[in-house]
C-alpha cells in the first residue's frame, strides 16, 4: 500500500526539501519545540488562508506525486497496488492509478471522524471537507465502492470481494 499522506508527512521530516521550504516559507514559527514541523498549527494557517493553501500544495503536490509514482514503479511486480490518495480528484492523481476506489460514508461522519483522528474542533474539519469534492462527486467517478457507513460495516467482506476482483483483473 502507498499512502500520499504518509508520503506527505515523510516530506515535512527534517532534512527533507518540503521541510526547508515550509521552514523558510512560513519562518521558525511553524516549529514545534522539537525542531519539527508543527501540523496542528501549519493546518490552521493553510486552512484559514488560501493563498497560503495554494503555496504548500503547488510545493508539495509535485514531490507527493513523483514519490508515490517511484512507489507504484518498485511495485511493478505486485499483482496490484492500493494507493491512498484522500485528494485524488482534487490533485489530478487520478493519472497514477487503472481504477478508483472510494471509501464512502456520508459528511457528518467523515466530520466526526476527522475530529477524533486529527484532534482538531468541527469548524476546521468543516472546512477541510469543504475543500474536497462531495462524496456524490467521488462515487460518480468511482469504479469501485466501498461502503464505511457505519462501525459495524462488513469491510471484511466488501475488500475480499474486491481484492478477488482485482486479482482476476491482473491476470487477465
Amino acid at each position: 500500500m502507498i499512502d500520499t499522506d504518509i508520503i506527505s508527512r515523510q516530506l515535512l521530516e527534517p532534512g527533507e526539501l518540503a521541510f526547508e521550504q515550509v521552514c523558510s516559507h512560513f519562518g521558525a514559527e511553524i516549529q514545534d519545540a522539537n525542531g519539527a514541523i508543527d501540523r496542528s498549527r501549519l493546518r490552521k494557517i493553510v486552512f484559514n488562508n488560501p493563498d497560503e493553501k495554494s503555496w504548500l500544495e503547488t510545493m508539495l503536490h509535485p514531490l507527493i506525486y513523483q514519490r508515490s509514482h517511484d512507489a507504484i514503479v518498485a511495485h511493478a511486480s505486485a499483482n496490484w497496488v492500493l494507493v491512498v490518495v484522500p485528494l485524488l480528484f482534487e490533485t489530478n492523481f487520478q493519472s497514477l492509478v487503472d481504477r478508483i476506489l472510494v471509501v464512502d460514508c456520508p459528511a457528518e461522519q467523515q466530520i466526526e471522524r476527522l475530529v477524533k483522528r486529527d484532534r482538531i474542533d468541527e469548524s476546521l474539519a468543516h472546512k477541510m471537507l469543504s475543500q474536497q469534492l462531495g462524496n456524490a462527486e467521488r462515487i460518480a467517478r468511482a469504479h469501485d465502492i466501498i461502503d464505511n457507513r457505519s462501525e459495524n460495516a462488513d469491510l471484511e467482506s466488501q475488500v475480499k470481494r474486491l481484492n478477488k476482483f482485482y486479482l482476476e483483473l491482473s491476470t487477465a
